[in-house]
């Protein structure tokens, strides 16, 4: 049986660990958090939860479908999200398109984005081959064999006899822990290639108004749940309270654009918070108070320059690379991604 040792827990990692299992191998996956989900990521709050990362998912790719619909409970999980019609506003709040019908139906996790994830990843955690809290630091062959890699965290522990790795991580952070590790992973032939690829970062603001519920209060703000913008700060809104198996306080998320973001990437929160607050008022006309307001910096949210292919892996030294950035940006990247990497890696035996 191969020993292989996937990083990161998001959908590429955990679709490439559940494959590899499937084919025999046996897997141990290591993730920084304190749980699966990668960018399908859901914050919880006194207020209720924020799908701050991925705001939905479609369906394009049969094998994607096939998963969706055939690994037990995972239908139960994923509703269809109509969003009310997604409009497009102009910097004014003013609808200047109305997206009926959806292109393509839209996709949510229930009771939040991370659920799916999380649902693939529960066999591997039962059995303990998921560790959270597991920040790798280090990928380097074993004192011990030569022929083996050991990784190393963060807080010092080792975990040694591994066949494989796959980093499942985004492309800079793969690109900084292999030079970091030197050795033989820094001569890992995909370096040149990832170093084309560019990702945006993505400032996200949260915010409650726990007042809106109480009865005889007029309705909070537009009357539509979810929009994109042409406003310079922000690119989309979305009721949180309008997504399937959501409680009903009123929560919307603001999704920064990808210019305002990079050009505001090292601001203070405080400061990103209140310019993103003024915008969302401009643009939905709620001029309340609320009740809760967060922002969080995803660094690397939304790829602009992918590779164009589904993975990176070197047969040499038995490492791999998968993740949205190879082919695009969307949920269904990342699964294929993570997908081709694993059955790449079972039919080499890796």
């Amino acid at each position: 049986m191969k020993k292989t040792a996937v990083i990161g827990a998001g959908m590429a990692g955990i679709t490439a660990a559940r494959t590899l299992v499937q084919a025999g191998h046996r897997v141990t996956v290591f993730e920084k958090s304190h749980g699966a989900g990668g960018r399908m990521s859901t914050r919880e709050t006194a207020y209720g939860s924020f799908d701050h990362g991925t705001q939905y998912f479609t369906v394009r790719d049969p094998r994607f479908l096939k998963a969706l619909t055939e690994v037990p409970g995972t239908q139960a999980i994923c509703r269809a999200w109509s969003a009310n019609a997604v409009r497009v506003l102009d910097p004014l709040g003013r609808v200047i398109e109305a997206a009926l019908p959806l292109r393509e139906p839209h996709f949510v996790a229930s009771p939040g984005m991370n659920a799916l994830v999380r649902h693939w990843a529960k066999p591997l955690a039962d059995l303990g081959q998921l560790q959270v809290k597991a920040q790798v630091q280090f990928v380097r062959r074993s004192a011990k064999s030569a022929k083996h890699w050991e990784v190393v965290c963060a807080d010092g522990s080792k975990h040694t006899g591994f066949d494989a790795v796959v980093m499942a991580i985004p492309h800079v952070q793969a690109d900084f822990l292999l030079r970091q590790s030197g050795g033989e992973a820094a001569q890992f032939d995909g370096l040149p290639a990832m170093a084309k690829v560019e990702v945006d970062p993505c400032w996200t603001l949260m915010l409650a108004y726990p007042l809106a519920n109480q009865p005889g209060l007029p309705h909070l703000g537009p009357q539509w749940n979810a929009a994109r913008s042409v406003h310079h700060r922000v690119a989309w809104i979305s009721r949180e309270s309008s997504k399937p198996g959501r409680a009903p306080l009123e929560r919307w998320t603001v999704q920064a654009s990808a210019e305002w973001s990079q050009e505001h990437v090292d601001d203070d929160a405080e400061r990103v918070q209140a310019k993103l607050m003024k915008a969302f008022a401009e643009l939905t006309g709620i001029r309340a108070e609320p009740g809760f307001a967060q922002v969080h910096l995803w660094r690397y949210a939304k790829t602009r320059q992918a590779l164009g292919q589904s993975h990176l892996w070197d047969s040499r030294a038995n490492l791999g690379v998968c993740g949205d950035w190879l082919l695009g940006h969307r949920v269904e990247d990342a699964f294929v991604s993570g997908l081709s990497l694993a059955l790449a890696m079972a039919d080499k035996r890796a």
